[in-house]
């Protein structure tokens, strides 16, 4: 039976894994994507916002 790593060993052979950092990643990426969605959402909801656009389309549909 072979004697078990020293704690110092093992905690520094636990810090250099990595395994399941790149899902994190991906999940704080999407989170901040899912975020920011939101917000576009509430900016689009706003009346001033609505009417910006609604007059754009209405002048690039216009034939002068």
């Amino acid at each position: 039976m072979s004697p078990s790593p020293r704690p110092s060993a093992r905690l520094a052979e636990l810090l250099e894994d990595d395994t399941g950092a790149s899902t994190a990643e991906y999940a704080i990426v999407t989170m901040a994507a899912v975020a920011f969605a939101g917000l576009l959402v509430m900016i689009m909801r706003s009346g001033e916002v609505q009417q910006i656009l609604t007059d754009l389309v209405r002048r690039a549909l216009t034939v002068p």
